[in-house]
């Protein structure tokens, strides 16, 4: 028997509890643990947002303001929403459980375990990924003061934050407690972004798994050895196997499309603030590096716009993938039924195959409100980002 949490989970589920938004075992404890890291991340959003009171809102100004607030703000809708819907993820991660528990063919089993492992290491690579842009997002903190150690360069100790944000505090005085909120929030907004997203990115991966297995079941029903030699037994296991091949495509259509349903307004968010984010920081960039002396302090702030524009076209690429993923494997189902002698069956079987062929199955596509999910619409979002970008920076 195959057990999600502990075979192809269990790296999502350690993120995931670290964050208290593991589906299961939700207690008392992890709803505080979720109300107080929301809080750090939320107040961590508002306070780079407040400099807008106590400084001259010049359009560079704003710009940079928001290139790492629009950022920040995908942290804070990923964990707010995804724990908002905590509860239908579980639901889906139960019902594919119950399905799994159906499997009985070793070759369905070698297929998921394909799939599953697949999707194991994609989380493993992108967890690698999410720990180097937290170390690389450190050092961009504390540049200045590594340099001037290894130049042993004397010069009293000062600690600044690479974002504007205004806390109305001493920012001398109480840097340290400043600087903690500031990478707690940014680690937890971190740890939430590859945590949620590799989840739903392992849970697509499973169906695509069994689309897999609507394939293996068609070719299986419909092969020589039974097509040659027609008889009552044959019948019946060509009518068996077809039908939990169109059982296993409809319930992995179903839970496609009911992951996106619950999850459609935190994806909505994020392509807007992801495009936004996109586009400032691209405009952040070129701002620095077009300056006419370009000096330390300046590629210590490049650091910053750089981690935020690439986090996010990665975020934006990987969400478009496993979309059009999903959709090629829907595809392979049909090309399967297509490939397979049904010419040489009995009529009534051809029926039950032409029932396959059915023009809204083969158009099934997961959407986010009025947008395709795909390779296409990943195109459609970094156009659109450069776009923006250029608009604002002719402006300058």
């Amino acid at each position: 028997m195959i057990c999600l949490e502990t075979q192809y989970f269990n790296l999502n589920r350690i993120l995931l509890l670290a964050i208290g938004l593991w589906p299961y075992k939700q207690s008392n404890f992890t709803r505080f643990q979720f109300i107080f890291l929301s809080t750090i991340l939320t107040t961590s959003l508002i306070f780079q947002c407040t400099p807008f009171i106590s400084h001259k809102c010049t359009p560079d100004f704003i710009a940079k303001v928001l290139s790492s607030a629009s950022f920040f703000a995908l942290f804070v809708i990923k964990y707010n929403l995804f724990g908002v819907n905590i509860k239908a993820v579980r639901d889906l991660l139960e019902q594919l459980q119950l399905i799994y528990n159906e499997l009985k063919d070793k070759n369905e089993f070698a297929i998921i375990n394909e799939y599953g492992c697949s999707a194991r290491r994609c989380t493993a690579a992108l967890t690698i990924c999410g720990i180097c842009s937290l170390f690389a997002f450190l050092v961009a903190q504390f540049w200045s003061s590594i340099l001037d150690n290894i130049l042993s360069i004397n010069v009293s100790e000062s600690h600044h934050l690479p974002i504007p944000m205004e806390y109305f505090v001493d920012q001398e005085k109480y840097s340290y407690w400043i600087l903690l909120h500031f990478n707690v929030s940014f680690c937890v907004g971190a740890t939430a972004m590859v945590g949620i997203g590799t989840t739903l990115i392992a849970y697509l991966q499973h169906t695509c798994g069994m689309f897999k297995i609507a394939s293996y079941r068609i070719k299986d029903a419909m092969s020589n050895n039974m097509l040659q030699n027609i008889n009552l037994k044959n019948k019946f296991l060509i009518y068996e196997g077809l039908i939990w091949a169109v059982d296993i495509h409809r319930q992995a259509m179903k839970l496609s499309k009911c992951l996106l349903s619950s999850i459609e307004p935190m994806m909505f968010c994020l392509i807007i603030f992801g495009v936004t984010s996109v586009s400032l920081n691209l405009y952040r960039i070129f701002q620095i590096t077009s300056a006419d002396d370009i000096s330390l302090n300046n590629v210590k702030e490049l650091i910053m716009p750089i981690i935020c524009a690439t986090i996010t076209v990665l975020y934006m690429f990987l969400s478009n993938y496993i979309g059009q993923h999903v959709t090629d494997h829907n595809h392979d189902v049909f090309v399967t039924v297509y490939n397979v002698r049904w010419y040489i069956a009995p009529l009534h079987i051809q029926k039950m195959i032409l029932f396959l062929l059915q023009k809204e199955s083969r158009d099934f596509v997961l959407n986010v409100g009025l947008f395709v999910v795909s390779i296409e619409f990943f195109a459609t979002l970094v156009k659109t980002s450069v776009s923006y970008f250029t608009v604002i920076y002719s402006t300058q």
